[in-house]
């Protein structure tokens, strides 16, 4: 069974860094899918930036040259480094590890990011 723990989250000010955690507890982590989510309140969750078993990332637009996703299999954990946080970064954020086949996903408890003044 797979479980994802996220931390790391927190109060920043605008223009502020902030690292986020994601612990995998389970078996051949290297071989998932693992992504970072966030959900702002009344709105839809959305996707934040990925990372593959070959370690290929991809990111929203919107966190383009602000974010970096990496990982360590070594370690079972995926970290989200996020800099020049923007008031519109604030949300819940979400660690996911998607098994490729047959697609199976996971997804952890969230932590929440508030960026303000």
């Amino acid at each position: 069974q797979v479980q994802l723990v996220e931390s790391g989250g927190g109060f920043v000010q605008p223009g502020g860094s902030l690292r986020l955690s994601c612990v995998f507890s389970g078996s051949m982590f290297s071989i998932y899918l693992m992504g970072w989510y966030r959900q702002a309140p009344g709105q839809q969750r959305e996707l934040v930036a990925t990372i593959t078993s070959g370690g290929s990332t991809d990111y929203a637009d919107s966190v383009k040259g602000r974010f970096t996703i990496s990982k360590d299999n070594a370690k079972n954990t995926v970290w989200l480094h996020m800099n020049s946080l923007k008031p519109e970064d604030t949300a819940v954020y979400y660690c996911k590890a998607t098994w490729p086949r047959p697609q199976r996903d996971y997804w952890g408890q969230g932590t929440q990011v508030t960026v303000s003044s």
